[in-house]
């Protein structure tokens, strides 16, 4: 408690522990400093950062691509123009190198989530639903095991983890027995923004090594299952990448280019959809009688989850925008060039946006408008699949138990970073 911010003064959103205060803080930001300086942390020395935590100026910032540019674009453009990966990052990513062949631009972006991954995680991902609610049934039968024996479930590690690394090897298609290398590829892409500091999730040398001698292996992995198919094609994603003809290049992917969308896939479908669901859980377990609503009546399934996504940000914020011009956001000058820290969840939570932005409430109007997946051309091309995962979990949930409670055991403890992920969730559930 003592880490508890009290003033602006104190508020550090990334300082370690911070975590555990973070919608504590959200409320002195939005009272007292709705954009708060960082000095000197901005992409450029001598340059400072912003954070916004107003849901108005997010939202400007987010739908418009020219007045404040991606971050990863400018790197982008230094990659054409010296027409070779930079030498001062030796470990570039496989997502950035396959951006400059496939999506450098607005109009490219667009053309790939098209073309490429909308059919598979896009509004064509429903053609996933009986896939998914086999993965999501066969977990709930040991659960239900679990719990008709009298034991204590870990609703992270028995449902809410394995359930995205399950759907997303399906996805791309990948056996079941290689999920243990999927969820070790996931955890090391995403360790910058657990352990990573400061708002640009920094690595020290060491972390930064570490982190590359465990994706070592993925490209060797991923090109082997390029090549089988290539020659003998299933009903997979990576199969599909393999025979597209791209129309903005007019031919098919290269190796790398799959491997960089697969990378993407991987990074952004594991971990968002395991802290949405263990969150919600949470709040379910706060607010007695909800969990029955949802069993009553299941149309609130879909604004429970926007709802949870709302209250509990998987994805806390992210410094991923730059400003093209000087800026003004709530009365204060943001100079050209300086870095902007998007805070989704404090947005998300904000009094001039939402009614009682505090209160979950299933009959919410347009309860999709949250940030949670960003908005506008940049928006993740996921947020389809995470949905329709979520709405089938707690739909089969509803089935196979009538109440959910906390059981003794539970710390609450959050992870590092800018994720909102919890360790564990001791529940015990109630079978119907």
């Amino acid at each position: 408690m003592d880490s508890t911010p009290r003033s602006l003064a104190e508020v550090d959103l990334f300082a370690p522990g911070a975590q555990e205060h973070w919608y504590k803080a959200y409320a002195i930001l939005h009272a007292q400093g709705p954009v708060q300086r960082l000095p000197g942390e901005g992409l450029t020395p001598g340059s400072d950062a912003f954070v916004l935590t107003k849901y108005e100026d997010i939202s400007r910032v987010v739908k418009d691509w020219e007045r404040f540019p991606p971050t990863l674009s400018l790197l982008v453009a230094q990659i054409e123009a010296s027409g070779e990966m930079p030498a001062h990052i030796p470990d570039i990513d496989a997502m950035v190198a396959s951006i400059v062949s496939l999506r450098p631009t607005p109009e490219l972006w667009r053309a790939h989530r098209k073309e490429l991954t909308d059919p598979w995680v896009g509004p064509g991902c429903t053609r996933h639903t009986a896939m998914i609610t086999a993965h999501v049934d066969a977990l709930i039968t040991g659960m239900l095991a679990k719990a008709r024996a009298g034991e204590v479930v870990d609703f992270v590690a028995d449902f809410a983890r394995p359930l995205p690394q399950r759907v997303m090897a399906d996805v791309l298609g990948f056996p079941p027995e290689d999920i243990p290398r999927l969820e070790q590829w996931g955890n090391a892409q995403v360790m910058s923004y657990v352990i990573g500091t400061t708002h640009k999730n920094i690595l020290t040398p060491e972390q930064s090594a570490e982190k590359f001698r465990l994706l070592a292996g993925m490209k060797d992995y991923v090109a082997e299952k390029t090549r089988e198919k290539r020659e003998n094609p299933q009903d997979d994603m990576i199969s599909f990448l393999t025979q597209v003809d791209y129309a903005p290049l007019g031919r098919k992917l290269t190796d790398d280019e799959i491997n960089g969308v697969v990378y993407a896939m991987v990074i952004g479908g594991l971990e968002t959809t395991q802290y949405a669901i263990a969150e919600q859980a949470q709040l379910l377990c706060e607010r007695p009688g909800m969990f029955g609503q949802l069993r009553a009546n299941r149309a609130y399934i879909r604004t429970f989850i926007e709802e949870g996504m709302r209250l509990r940000s998987p994805t806390q914020g992210l410094s991923t925008r730059i400003c093209a011009a000087d800026e003004v956001f709530q009365g204060v000058a943001v100079p050209a060039g300086s870095m902007l820290h998007l805070r989704w969840a404090a947005a998300n939570i904000d009094a001039d946006e939402f009614e009682d932005p505090l209160e979950l409430k299933l009959t919410r109007k347009a309860a999709s408008r949250h940030l949670a997946f960003s908005q506008g051309p940049r928006s993740c091309p996921g947020s389809n699949l995470s949905r329709l995962e979520q709405v089938i979990a707690w739909d089969r949930l509803c089935d196979a138990f009538a109440d959910l409670e906390y059981s003794p055991g539970n710390d609450f403890r959050h992870q590092g970073g800018i994720m909102l992920g919890i360790y564990r969730l001791m529940l015990t559930l109630t079978p119907t």
